[in-house]
């Protein structure tokens, strides 16, 4: 069961000391909390980080109930960094063991979303004695590196 946004919501105000116990939330204050989380996981998902959070349309189409069905080892990192961006609307500092808890867990979702590019054999490496350049063309090089992007609906790429 993943979080709803809500609970990220009261969890990012527990994290930077106004807990529901003692500071009752106002709706706007939920509002407001919702937007920021709302455009963090939007920053967050153009920068590569795709997590499953539902980004609403508009802000008006948000709805703080609505659940996440975000993993959850990325809980941590959006309830720390969602704190660290609604402390200073409300006047407050920011533990240091929250910062780096916050960055730590960011780092963490920026590994696993980090992929290594393809690596493919350059242009000017020279075929060898074991490719036979008159089976498929007369080249004494292989074949330049491949952009898998630009191949076509069934996966073939053609070599002029």
């Amino acid at each position: 069961m993943s979080y709803s946004k809500r609970q990220f919501v009261t969890a990012a105000f527990e994290e930077i000391g106004l807990a529901s116990y003692v500071f009752d939330l106002q709706p706007e204050q939920l509002q407001a909390a919702l937007r920021r989380l709302d455009a963090m996981m939007a920053d967050w998902n153009g920068k590569g980080i795709r997590l499953g959070y539902p980004l609403p349309g508009s802000p008006q189409d948000s709805d703080l109930d609505e659940p996440t069905l975000v993993p959850d080892s990325a809980n941590q990192a959006i309830i720390t960094n969602l704190g660290i961006r609604i402390a200073p609307s409300y006047g407050r500092v920011v533990m240091n063991e929250t910062k780096a808890v916050a960055k730590d867990s960011y780092n963490t979702l920026l590994q696993r979303a980090t992929m290594p590019p393809q690596q493919q054999l350059p242009a000017t490496m020279p075929s060898g004695a074991g490719n036979k350049p008159w089976r498929v063309y007369d080249n004494p090089f292989l074949r330049p590196p491949v952009d898998p992007t630009l191949a076509g609906p069934d996966g073939a790429i053609e070599y002029n």
